[in-house]
């Protein structure tokens, strides 16, 4: 019985006006009352009937087609009466009515053209967004030994959407994870994410050396890509509280330890994927209690009135407390506050904990030491 209720109050025609449509209803009746304001005070004279032809055109930039019906329904009414309140209906008078109603067919067929663009826009928009959940799958809480934590921030509430990925898997390395960030938005930058996810997912799992994981990557991002297109990342392993990250030119990652934060700089610079990156691992020892921040530019390029975002100043007090889940929200709540809500770019977000190794687990080495033990 509920369901059914539930189902006519939902029907098309019986539901609740919408925001737009209350909008442009009230904005074409405000102008309908000063008009008719105007011709009561102007005697009895229709010399301002023609301008009421402008309400239902009002109404279309906003209302739904059958607002604007109503609304040009009012306005010839009103019209008609004014004119014949006159001694003799003047053809002026009557032009203006005949305008009004044909004006009132124009701006229906006007607002019914434009509620089925906003129907497409917004399935367009819907599409995108399940394009992108479908690439970015939900992380942790714990993936491994670890505590991870990701976030994806648009940029836009609308059908854009960016080429920001990432990902954390366990493997029989250790933990590995990638943040990474395609040039170019939209579902091209999607598409290349994906691939790069895709093949990511498969070559962390059969690739001792991190060195060679890049370079898997590098020749899929360079088959499907253009001479200028390119994917900047940063890939991160975790293996018996050893930490090895290489960097493609992306953002380094920050690493925040009783109250600091330190950025971990690869040991030289590396081009992006798609270029031929030769990297140089960093190897970093572990603590327990120890959090890393993997991020994409949007944050270092997020800014006020010219002023950046401060990530290192403010870090540790963001993303030190609570759960990685509850550091990651918070920085997500200062940094639009910082920015008034209007961001210039995507921003993917991975933290992560290092509680320690249980005891039974013994200390291994880096990936880049297995791979060169295998060579």
């Amino acid at each position: 019985m509920l369901s059914d209720v539930r189902t006519r109050l939902l029907q098309p025609g019986t539901s609740p006006l919408s925001p737009g449509s209350r909008a442009g209803l009230g904005a074409a009746l405000v102008l309908l009352a000063i008009v008719s304001t105007l011709e009561l005070a102007d005697g009895r004279a229709a010399n301002y009937v023609a301008l009421m032809v402008a309400a239902p055109f009002l109404a279309a930039a906003l209302a739904s087609w059958r607002v604007v019906l109503g609304v040009g329904t009012v306005a010839a009414l009103l019209g008609a009466g004014f004119a014949l309140a006159e001694r003799m209906m003047s053809l002026p008078a009557a032009v203006g009515v005949a305008g009004i109603v044909v004006g009132t067919g124009i701006a229906a067929a006007v607002a019914s053209v434009r509620e089925r663009q906003d129907k497409q826009i917004a399935e367009l928009s819907k599409l995108a967004m399940v394009a992108q959940q479908a690439v970015l799958r939900p992380l942790g809480p714990r993936v491994g030994t670890l505590s991870v934590a990701g976030r994806y921030i648009s940029s836009t509430a609308r059908a854009e959407i960016g080429g920001d990925l990432y990902e954390a898997i366990d493997t029989p390395y250790g933990v590995r994870m990638i943040i990474g960030d395609v040039r170019g938005k939209g579902l091209e930058a999607v598409r290349l994410a994906s691939i790069v996810l895709g093949s990511y997912r498969h070559v962390a799992y059969e690739r001792a050396d991190l060195r060679a994981v890049v370079a898997d990557l590098d020749r899929a991002v360079a088959r499907n890509v253009g001479d200028e297109d390119f994917v900047t990342a940063a890939l991160v392993e975790e293996r018996g509280g050893t930490l090895t990250i290489v960097n493609c030119g992306h953002p380094a990652p920050l690493l925040l330890r009783g109250g600091a934060v330190i950025p971990l700089e690869p040991p030289a610079p590396a081009p992006p994927l798609g270029f031929m990156p030769v990297v140089r691992p960093r190897v970093e020892r572990l603590e327990p209690g120890d959090r890393l921040l993997l991020f994409t530019d949007g944050l270092g390029e997020a800014r006020r009135d010219g002023e950046f975002f401060p990530t290192a100043d403010r870090a540790w007090r963001l993303l030190g407390h609570g759960t990685v889940a509850d550091g990651l929200a918070s920085l997500e709540t200062a940094l639009k506050e910082w920015v008034h809500g209007r961001l210039d770019d995507d921003i993917a977000l991975v933290l992560m904990e290092y509680t320690g190794t249980s005891s039974g687990m013994t200390a291994v080495v880096p990936s880049w030491e297995v791979g060169a033990a295998e060579s």
